[in-house]
């Protein structure tokens, strides 16, 4: 008796490779928001911004392109409805919607959700297309976080950039990096 498991064809991603039910799928969305909140607690302050380095946007967009578009978005989703919640999973063990870093944490559900799409298209199966879909992912983030950012704490959008996405451009350089080696790499060790 062979234990072999059929080939995973595009349209799908790394967690179809696990048993299809309803309770796989809740502890995927569970994990996956378990994660983000676990990413978030490794915070590194950066000098003249309220915005602190963490492992949460890389959590965000791995648990998307794992999981999928809609086991991504619920996964986020969970993640920030927990934290405004009261549940101290945000960056430094925080909570609530009242941080000006909170826009960002709204990016990531958004970013998660595509970057989920793409994968489903095969964009987590070569380097180059995991960079793409990891450098669009942190776009989205930026493009919903930073705004907020300047309206929650009254900068400009210059300052807003400042503070909020030019700190903090190499260090998702290498988080992209850190993805387009384990993404495509995970997919040719299981050889699909």
């Amino acid at each position: 008796m062979s234990t072999a498991v059929a080939p995973v064809r595009p349209g799908h991603v790394l967690a179809d490779l696990l048993p299809a039910s309803r309770v796989r799928d809740i502890a995927l969305v569970v994990g996956g928001a378990a994660l983000t909140g676990l990413a978030a607690q490794i915070s590194v302050p950066v000098p003249g911004s309220p915005v602190p380095v963490t492992g949460q946007t890389f959590a965000a967009l791995l648990v998307g392109t794992t999981l999928g578009a809609g086991r991504g978005f619920l996964s986020l989703a969970l993640y920030a409805i927990a934290g405004v919640a009261g549940m101290p999973w945000f960056a430094g063990a925080t909570s609530g919607s009242a941080a000006p870093s909170f826009g960002y944490i709204l990016g990531m559900i958004l970013a998660s959700t595509v970057v989920g799409a793409l994968a489903r298209r095969g964009a987590d199966r070569s380097v180059l297309r995991t960079a793409g879909a990891m450098l669009l992912g942190e776009a989205i983030i930026y493009a919903v976080g930073v705004p907020y950012l300047a309206v929650a704490t009254g900068m400009s959008t210059s300052a807003a950039v400042a503070a909020g996405l030019t700190p903090f451009l190499l260090g998702d350089a290498l988080k992209a990096a850190l993805a387009m080696g384990l993404l495509p790499s995970a997919w040719k060790l299981i050889k699909r």
